[in-house]
């Protein structure tokens, strides 16, 4: 284990200026360099995840966290008291809280155990596949701690193995380097999960992000009542969870889009896996050429979801993300069956729910044809929102009818 600080004395001081205190009494957990008094606490004076006292512009203590001074989000706040800093036996206490959440609402091991600020654990994420846990730091704070955590991890859980998939591209932002890597035990190229009695294979260390998406299930799950007898289209399908699903609850055919022939693979297996394979069929390219061509080849389908990667990464591509969201879901209309089902989904925290709603209307509008919203959801509870902080809110799904004028 690290030896991480254990009281005030430890921490470095970290002033904000006057009134900057307001959001965090407020209950957010970040702090942006121009909220710093750089005069009582020069910024240079910090290393990249060094732990601080966080403090009001009159001294009074707010909480303890960590900073790295050279980003514009330079600290963050995870304990308000200052008995309990960020170590070995806070982060047991906080893999504890995390997992009875989950275990109260799971009933197998298969979900999100930490989903950073939401779980008081910024800058980490972890997710379980039975007897294996995959953890993501994003963060030169939560670096810095790397080996309480998996300390804390073997305590709490006594995973027989434990991935870090440290290859996001935040990480370079931080300046910290990208790798995947063993942390304990022997981790297997495949794995098996369950999804209400259904069964896939992902692939830990290859596949995107920890290897699958949590955060849909609920919105899934959703899906079960709309596909009875449904000629069903999933598009950027990844390894198949909603075309098989499905499949699996009645869809007469599937069509599984993805740019990777290896998603595409891991699709056929799993549908394989649960006794579908007849049913669901799969085809290789970029989403918008393949939804051109099945146009142009007059195909049409009953439900169409369109479950593509955060287009918004950045405040500077709004514009251009909110027109390739507004482009995606005209086309996916224009394979849909005159009384048709499209689930439009966005998981960039950028853009705002109500504008994916705007969207799709405009999209319903320009093809003259009328839309309706019957459902929204959500990421899973496995995924708590922090109240305070809006961007922890950021998957939006949209279940809407298409109909003629």
């Amino acid at each position: 284990m690290s030896t991480a600080p254990v009281s005030p004395a430890d921490f470095a001081p970290l002033r904000l200026r006057k009134d900057e205190d307001r959001r965090l009494r407020a209950g957010h957990l970040w702090v942006y360099s121009n909220e710093i008094d750089v005069t009582a606490t020069p910024l240079r004076d910090f290393q990249p995840g060094q732990p601080v006292e966080i403090q009001a512009s009159n001294g009074k203590a707010l909480g303890t966290g960590y900073i790295n001074p050279n980003v514009l989000l330079c600290a963050r706040l995870v304990s308000r008291d200052p008995a309990h800093p960020l170590n070995f036996s806070l982060l047991v206490h906080r893999l504890n809280v995390a997992l009875s959440l989950r275990q109260r609402l799971y009933p197998k091991p298969f979900y999100r155990l930490v989903y950073g600020e939401g779980d008081g654990l910024p800058g980490l994420v972890v997710d379980r596949y039975g007897d294996l846990c995959v953890a993501q730091i994003t963060t030169a704070g939560m670096d810095r701690v790397k080996d309480d955590i998996l300390a804390a991890l073997q305590k709490v859980l006594k995973p027989a193995a434990v991935l870090w998939r440290n290859d996001g591209a935040m990480r370079e932002l931080e300046g910290l380097e990208r790798y995947v890597a063993e942390a304990s035990g022997t981790v297997p190229e495949t794995v098996a999960i369950e999804e209400d009695g259904l069964r896939f294979q992902i692939a830990p260390r290859t596949g995107q992000k920890t290897g699958w998406f949590y955060d849909q299930h609920d919105n899934r799950a959703r899906l079960d009542r709309y596909v009875r007898d449904r000629r069903v289209l999933d598009v950027f399908s990844y390894s198949g969870a909603w075309g098989i699903r499905a499949a699996a609850h009645g869809a007469s055919e599937v069509l599984c889009v993805d740019s990777s022939a290896a998603a595409l693979a891991q699709a056929a297996t799993n549908a394989a896996l649960n006794g579908v394979a007849d049913q669901v069929q799969t085809r290789q390219g970029d989403a918008f050429e393949v939804l051109k061509a099945l146009r142009e080849a007059r195909e049409h389908f009953d439900v169409v979801i369109v479950d593509p990667p955060a287009f918004v990464k950045r405040r500077k591509d709004f514009k251009e993300g909110a027109l390739a969201y507004r482009r995606i879901n005209e086309m996916a209309m224009q394979v849909l069956e005159r009384d048709g089902l499209l689930v439009s989904c966005s998981c960039s925290q950028l853009l705002p729910r109500e504008t994916l709603v705007e969207t799709l209307l405009q999209g319903s509008r320009h093809l003259d044809r009328t839309l309706t919203v019957l459902e929204q959801g959500r990421q899973g509870p496995d995924h708590p929102v922090h109240p305070a902080i809006p961007e922890t809110d950021y998957l939006k799904v949209v279940f809407a009818r298409v109909l003629p004028v």
